[in-house]
């Protein structure tokens, strides 16, 4: 998914293997993933999709003045907070350490590389229960 922001900016969905930077779109109030060679286009991950990045995380400071944030973790999976909130941003990045970082927060021009996408979700069906019970969801 992309934030709320990216609406009006073109956009695909991610694939596993994608090489992506972190970019600040033009006309567009928040940052977000591009595939280098196509900086226009936003690529959009799902909930749960795997990043890994070549280096350090790097945010911006709360305030301008401060020096920036860095991550000592390279991997993170993405996820949306603030789903309550309309036009608040939704896009974040979940590190090992429970760390919540928004995507828009990222400092421009950081690579990483998409690992794995979130499962479907679909149920395999079970040939050895009956047809009411295949209909039911499983969990996992």
């Amino acid at each position: 998914m992309c934030d709320y922001s990216l609406h009006d900016v073109a956009s695909r969905p991610a694939k596993v293997g994608d090489k992506l930077v972190s970019t600040q779109f033009p006309n567009a109030i928040t940052r977000g993933f591009a595939d280098p060679a196509e900086p226009r286009v936003a690529v959009c991950l799902m909930p749960g999709t795997e990043v890994a990045f070549e280096k350090e995380v790097e945010c911006d400071a709360s305030f301008r003045f401060l020096p920036t944030r860095k991550s000592t973790h390279k991997v993170a999976r993405f996820r949306q907070v603030n789903l309550n909130r309309p036009a608040a941003h939704h896009d974040a990045l979940e590190f090992p350490d429970g760390k919540i970082v928004l995507v828009t927060d990222l400092c421009e021009g950081q690579s990483a590389t998409v690992l794995q996408l979130p499962s479907a979700g679909r149920p395999v069906a079970d040939h050895g229960k009956s047809e009411a019970a295949q209909d039911e969801p499983l969990i996992a």
